[in-house]
């Protein structure tokens, strides 16, 4: 188990942990601690916020510190996904093009274009949060997407019998990893209710309906989930989690 985390955190995070050696047995819980890794990413988040609050630091500089500690924490392995599947999206090429054009190291043009766009729209959501409590309702979304991007990667089809995705989930014990990624969805939810219920509420609802729509995009446009399409889920459902929390705390009347 211990090994399992350190592999997890070896692969998706810039967190110093003891090196372990490839090999499936090592892998076989990692997608179960995959949550833990939002953990990290939350905790710093509202730490960062609340100093921010604390010393009345402008709300562009709060919000461009905050887009940038996902990024510093994951060391963009997820943001390279995301590239690669704007790029594959972009050509309007069959199933088989685009996922030829996510193994090519390159980055093209509307990757790039796509990139600068959710980049600075995770910036300027970031920088409405106004309170602790939404500080906390985001936070959390940082695990609570990891927890459905876990559960994708275990139940939906998967697009090609190799890459780094598959070499977490072939040797996985499934039944194991879904009851801990449910689990930590359940509380990810519960959370979200906990800071703020109306804001939690439809945070979470945004993320399970973006959850649905990541199924049929992924089978449509790639007849499968890969570790590009995870990693471009994840950053999306982030962002989705993110606006969505600060939308219904400025609109809590409407909502």
């Amino acid at each position: 188990m211990l090994k399992s985390l350190f592999s997890a955190f070896l692969m998706y995070s810039r967190i110093p942990v003891p090196q372990v050696e490839w090999k499936e047995e090592n892998r076989r819980y990692s997608l179960c601690f995959f949550p833990l890794i939002g953990t990290v990413i939350g905790l710093l988040f509202v730490l960062w916020n609340c100093i921010a609050l604390k010393f009345g630091f402008g709300k562009l500089f709060t919000g461009a510190v905050s887009m940038l500690i996902s990024y510093a924490v994951t060391g963009g392995i997820h943001l390279d996904g995301f590239c690669d599947v704007s790029d594959a999206v972009s050509s309007y090429g069959n199933k088989e093009k685009r996922l030829e054009i996510m193994k090519d190291s390159h980055v093209g043009a509307f990757a790039v274009i796509k990139l600068a766009v959710c980049l600075i729209v995770q910036t300027a959501v970031y920088s409405e949060i106004c309170s602790i409590r939404i500080a906390i309702a985001v936070a959390v979304g940082f695990m609570l997407s990891r927890s459905l991007s876990g559960i994708g990667a275990v139940c939906f089809k998967s697009a090609k019998n190799d890459g780094a995705l598959q070499s977490f989930v072939k040797p996985s014990h499934k039944t194991i990893t879904l009851v801990c990624l449910f689990i930590t969805v359940i509380l990810s939810c519960m959370a979200m209710l906990l800071s703020d219920f109306i804001t939690g509420a439809v945070s979470a609802v945004s993320a399970f309906a973006f959850f649905v729509y990541y199924r049929i995009s992924a089978y449509k446009r790639f007849g499968g989930v890969t570790g590009d399409v995870a990693g471009w889920f994840l950053v999306l459902c982030e962002t989705v989690i993110a606006f969505t929390a600060v939308v219904s705390d400025k609109n809590t009347g409407v909502f």
